[in-house]
């Protein structure tokens, strides 16, 4: 664990230095920071697609966020948080269960959280918790009752709308007028007024549809960054050593050249002058995230007003991340950084010194244990992950040296293979179907992150690193075997094909 004030550019010098020393006398003065409470309020905010680079506060080079970097100024930044399979709804089920997906059985969108499953909520809920869940659920794709584990609920069907969403509101079917994040926020402030006089310990789970596809930005940010250059990133072209599959995947749905969801009608196409669709498609996603942004900033001052934000777990993360051309690619699925790496933001100031950065590798499997662990609850059992709040007490020791990562082919969206992988501190390893190294080695990857972190160079066929992909490929077995994955007997996926999916189910 690292305490740094790399979040805050804007803020002077000295001012930063002042606030970063105050921090780390205080935050190393006491095991963790303050006097915990043994029941705090918990607020989730889950985020869709958001890959851990868009916030200002993790240096990306227009977005302005704000609140986001408030969070991260007045607690915790964890700048290596990933996920365990880069897709919507096994993500999602991994956060609420602490399992990886062959444990917890949504291996696709397709597929709810099953009813008789524990998660944090359901613990929570049991232990005297009001609970609501507010936004999208996105676990099935054709129903929205209530989920076992929540007193209040209002989400939706599928992946709702950008605006004038139908909502399930405690078993009320309504169209609610208005732009998604707008609505989701007014009930999550609502709900939180209604806990003002309540003694109960609650917890909020919001879950804002932005940045998923397809990108639409509210009206007031809708042409806030028309003058920003964006153009295709120089790693799109940069495929030299990449699996065949990459190579192919530039042309398909979840490629650069096609259609890139709708914003081009005339694909494939890399002619120069449609780099412009592009760039529509860059900035339309990263302006829906300036009004999730507004968004944190009102449940914030809600809290405070209701003289509840002192005593609530504030967390901020997405469940996977997202290509904006790297490799060639859009969407996500696949195991490199883009894909993995999202945001995670932590606020209790009676645990977490200010601008605290985290930098040891946390998962999506690690929220269930890490809440329970701060609420002072008994933990989920035989679950993979594990609670994360030694870290932010000053205690790495132990901590994981490496995970594993696992995505399962889906015939809808045939543009990538089945993945498992292996990530450590300095090293990647990926293996596709018949990617062992034998007999074909460009159906594996391996990267060394330390020195390219931007994974341009595939090392898995050069003879000085055969050594390695075979250590880490013997680590990567035994992290599957200790998680009853098994054996590696992955099916053979279909290749890439240039049909096109439902874009509802995306």
């Amino acid at each position: 664990m690292i305490r740094n004030d790399t979040c805050f550019p804007n803020v002077p010098m000295l001012a930063r230095a002042l606030t970063v020393a105050s921090a780390l006398i205080i935050g190393s003065s006491v095991p963790g920071f303050g006097a915990e409470s043994s029941s705090p309020n918990v607020v989730f905010i889950l985020t869709d697609d958001q890959r851990w680079d868009q916030m200002s506060c993790a240096g990306h080079p227009f977005l302005d966020t704000p609140n986001m970097d408030r969070l991260a100024e007045e607690g915790a930044r964890f700048t290596n948080m990933f996920v365990t399979t880069s897709l919507c709804s096994p993500s999602r089920a991994s956060i609420l269960s602490g399992l990886y997906a062959h444990s917890h059985g949504v291996s696709n969108n397709f597929t709810d959280y099953p009813e008789d499953l524990p998660s944090f909520p359901k613990r929570l809920q049991h232990a005297g918790y009001r609970t609501a869940y507010i936004g999208k659920w996105h676990m099935g794709q054709k129903q929205d009752k209530r989920r076992p584990g929540f007193d209040h609920w209002i989400s939706h069907k599928g992946q709702g709308k950008y605006y004038d969403t139908k909502f399930n509101i405690n078993g009320e079917r309504r169209v609610v007028d208005g732009y998604y994040t707008e609505v989701v926020t007014d009930m999550a402030v609502d709900w939180l007024k209604e806990r003002q006089d309540s003694e109960d310990p609650f917890l909020l789970m919001l879950g804002h549809k932005a940045p998923h596809t397809p990108f639409t930005p509210e009206k007031q940010y809708r042409d806030i960054y028309d003058d920003i250059p964006i153009g295709y990133p120089g790693s799109a072209f940069r495929l030299e050593g990449k699996p065949g599959w990459v190579q192919q995947r530039i042309d398909t749905w979840h490629g650069i050249y096609g259609p890139i969801y709708g914003f081009r009608e005339d694909f494939p196409n890399s002619s120069p002058k449609d780099v412009d669709k592009f760039n529509d498609f860059v900035r339309s996603y990263t302006a829906t995230i300036k009004s999730v942004d507004d968004s944190l900033g009102r449940v914030y001052s809600t809290l405070k007003e209701i003289d509840a934000l002192e005593d609530t777990l504030i967390l901020f993360t997405s469940d996977n991340g997202f290509f904006l051309g790297e490799y060639g690619m859009s969407d996500k699925r696949t195991m490199h950084e883009a894909s993995i790496r999202v945001p995670l933001l932590v606020r209790y100031p009676k645990l977490i010194a200010p601008n605290t950065v985290i930098r040891n590798q946390v998962l999506n499997i690690d929220f269930a244990p890490s809440i329970l662990d701060i609420c002072g609850l008994s933990p989920l059992e035989k679950v993979h992950g594990r609670s994360w709040k030694p870290l932010l007490q000053g205690n790495d020791k132990d901590w994981r040296e490496a995970w594993f990562y696992e995505y399962n082919y889906e015939e809808p969206f045939p543009y990538t293979p089945n993945v498992r992988g292996i990530r450590t501190r300095n090293w990647k390893y990926i293996r596709y179907p018949h990617g062992d190294g034998s007999p074909d080695r460009h159906m594996a990857e391996l990267y060394h992150l330390k020195s390219d972190p931007d994974e341009a160079r595939n090392l898995i066929t050069d003879p000085k690193y055969h050594s390695k992909a075979a250590e880490l490929r013997n680590r990567l077995h035994k992290l599957m075997e200790k998680t009853g994955e098994g054996a590696f007997d992955m099916p053979i996926d279909q290749g890439i094909k240039q049909t096109l999916p439902d874009p509802s189910v995306r």
